[in-house]
């Protein structure tokens, strides 16, 4: 690892913040659109042809809960050969393909479908693509025949053991682009007021019930990028209702827990490099740390250039992992133990950091690798795939 010391504190020293003004922002979004346009309305027009599809589609026997809740099975355990009766055990980093994971992949397919939609309003001004993209909202959030209960209290369930885990609230990321192309069409007037009241209501209850159940307790305070996760949604839910409450929670959360306490000194993830996947949890929870400054991040209040007292801050861990995603061939640690080469894609961190910062080397290296990845596990721990509704001011 020495060999790279030099490279960290050089790279560390390119990420000068720059003020994110809303000319830059645009400047940015303006930049993305120009070089990905073509990309951005293939997709849009792909979502538009969908029809809304939710979790009361597919059920499982094995669920304790409802037609209306959502159900998933943790993804390391398996049946185990001494009897199939009995509890399933582990195997970490090994995903069993026979668990129930249905109402996760319609959940991802949903949140595709609207951040493509809503990619392509940005770049289009055409409200037919938000008016699709209500539909979709509609049959998640509001009609009483389809929509989803606003709790996960059957997520990642383990056969024999629980019938759910705290854990499991990570599935929702994918909630995230959901929230942001609704936080468009509420600026662009294409929610009806009606379903507007609905829907902030859904998720205030969601947030409500990630803030107050046990299973959020344990999910917040998970000591890797389980923890990150939490408050990256209650972050991006706070801030759809507007609960200024968990918004500055998050914020504190952030610099007093996640930063300092995850981080090392030399801007790497201990707790993810101890996994069997070091290389893809890496990467996931330094997006998901990324995706918290750019959710909460603001002109009083700049996560993007805060730092702890003994030299930790986003711009560290960014330049930590940029050499090993130009050149992965460079990972100093053991290869991760399933779809090892499927890493990496266009990492949001890449983004977010070159508008932050003014890297254009994060933003070339962006530019080149896979926007539009396919493999289950990659969509997964990638929620963030339309960039240009996270450069769009909502907030204007």
């Amino acid at each position: 690892m020495k060999k790279y010391g030099l490279l960290f504190v050089l790279l560390s020293c390119t990420c000068v913040l720059v003020a994110q003004t809303p000319a830059t922002r645009q400047a940015w979004l303006q930049r993305v659109i120009k070089d990905q346009r073509a990309f951005i309305l293939k997709r849009a027009a792909d979502a538009i042809q969908q029809t809304p599809l939710t979790i009361t589609a597919y059920s499982c026997s094995r669920s304790a809960g409802g037609k209306h809740d959502f159900y998933s099975e943790a993804d390391y355990w398996w049946p185990n050969p001494a009897s199939a009766d009995s509890p399933y055990i582990q195997r970490d980093g090994q995903t069993n393909p026979d668990n129930f994971l249905e109402h996760r992949r319609v959940m991802v397919r949903f949140s595709r479908i609207m951040g493509a939609l809503a990619a392509g309003y940005v770049v289009t001004k055409d409200k037919t693509y938000l008016r699709k993209a209500l539909t979709h909202a509609h049959a998640w959030f509001v009609d009483t025949a389809t929509y989803m209960h606003p709790n996960l209290q059957y997520a990642q369930a383990i056969k024999g053991r629980v019938t759910g885990r705290g854990i499991g609230i990570i599935d929702t990321i994918h909630f995230l682009e959901v929230v942001q192309a609704l936080r468009i069409m509420e600026k662009a007037g294409a929610l009806p007021p009606e379903d507007l009241k609905a829907i902030k209501a859904w998720f205030t209850d969601y947030l409500q019930w990630m803030t107050t159940h046990q299973y959020g307790h344990d999910e917040m305070n998970a000591a890797n990028n389980h923890g990150t996760c939490w408050v990256m949604q209650a972050a991006a839910f706070a801030g759809w209702v507007n609960d200024q409450k968990w918004i500055d929670f998050c914020a504190k959360r952030y610099e007093e827990v996640l930063l300092p306490k995850q981080m090392a000194a030399d801007g790497s993830f201990p707790l993810e490099l101890k996994r069997t996947k070091p290389y893809g949890y890496s990467l996931f929870n330094l997006d998901a740390m990324t995706m918290v400054c750019q959710l909460l991040s603001n002109p009083d209040h700049n996560l993007w250039q805060y730092t702890t007292a003994d030299g930790k801050n986003i711009g560290k861990g960014m330049a930590y992992m940029y050499p090993y995603v130009k050149d992965k061939k460079q990972w100093p640690f053991a290869k991760d133990v399933m779809y090892w080469d499927n890493w990496p894609v266009a990492q949001p961190f890449l983004l977010f950091g070159a508008v932050a910062y003014n890297n254009m080397d994060y933003y070339r290296l962006w530019l080149q690798l896979e926007h539009d990845p396919q493999v289950e596990e990659v969509l997964r721990n990638v929620p963030i795939r339309n960039p240009v509704i996270w450069l769009w001011d909502v907030r204007s």
